[in-house]
């Protein structure tokens, strides 16, 4: 019987390639298998070697992600454009439980990048508005520049509860500037008892915002954290994300903050 390749890939089609900033580039792929809210693949160019991308978005034949250019890998993904293909291989992850949160006064925080694994879910929420009880976003980026998903945003802005916020300000900037932990005491549902509350980001974000959660009444068991940091083979081969007996790849990204906190520094 021939042994299963776990490394093997196949090829991606780019469909489409969108710039968000001038380091951020959304890529449309034609995919039409199964997906969860909240996994990643690995994206791999021969010879240059492989990372872990999380899905922001799919539909029944499309998947999009959300690339950052920081390295020769995805500089040579920024060289591709639509027709090419990409090596890939999964999906790898748990996931966000669309369950978990259906019927709940829903918190999404989600810091600069953070907001892409969980842009699939807000999605669905905004869109499926009986689904929850309410819905209310805070994301925040360093600056006006680095803001990802604008149009989506104001489309979200319009439908929910929605603060978009920078770190630092412009003079062109009119919108909110501070951390979004500054804006979490103002959420009206804090006390609900109904309530769930989702933080992705950079880990120094989401360990104060977890903290200001759980400040302001929010149970710890009903917070929920992803954690991308760390991932390489996605496979709990490599034990570059393994922190005592947990591999984020296998066992997350997404975990309950009861069973997260030894994750967070």
């Amino acid at each position: 019987m021939k042994t299963k390749n776990h490394y093997e890939t196949f090829a991606l089609g780019i469909l489409d390639i969108k710039p968000e900033t001038s380091i951020d580039y959304t890529f449309c792929f034609e995919y039409n298998k199964p997906l969860n809210y909240g996994q990643f693949f690995e994206l791999s160019i021969p010879g240059i070697g492989e990372a872990p991308i999380s899905v922001s978005a799919f539909d029944e034949n499309r998947m999009w992600m959300t690339i950052r250019k920081v390295g020769r890998l995805t500089d040579a993904i920024f060289n591709c454009k639509a027709g090419d293909t990409i090596q890939c291989r999964g999906p790898y992850g748990n996931g966000f439980n669309v369950k978990q949160f259906t019927g709940s006064d829903l918190i999404i925080v989600a810091g600069g990048t953070g907001l892409a694994p969980v842009r699939g879910l807000t999605r669905y929420f905004v869109t499926n508005k009986s689904a929850c009880k309410s819905l209310h976003v805070i994301t925040g980026f360093k600056s006006p520049s680095d803001i990802l998903y604008r149009e989506e945003l104001d489309q979200w802005e319009r439908d929910v509860a929605l603060v978009l916020t920078v770190d630092k300000s412009t003079n062109t900037w009119t919108g909110n500037t501070g951390l979004v932990t500054e804006f979490i005491p103002k959420l009206p549902v804090l006390k609900s008892p109904h309530v769930q509350a989702i933080v992705v980001g950079p880990p120094l974000m989401m360990k104060f915002a977890t903290l200001a959660l759980i400040k302001d009444g929010v149970p710890q068991d009903n917070i929920t954290v992803s954690f991308e940091r760390n991932m390489s083979c996605g496979l709990g081969k490599c034990g570059h994300c393994k922190i005592d007996e947990t591999y984020v790849c296998l066992d997350g990204p997404v975990f309950s903050l009861t069973k997260a906190m030894h994750l967070i520094d």
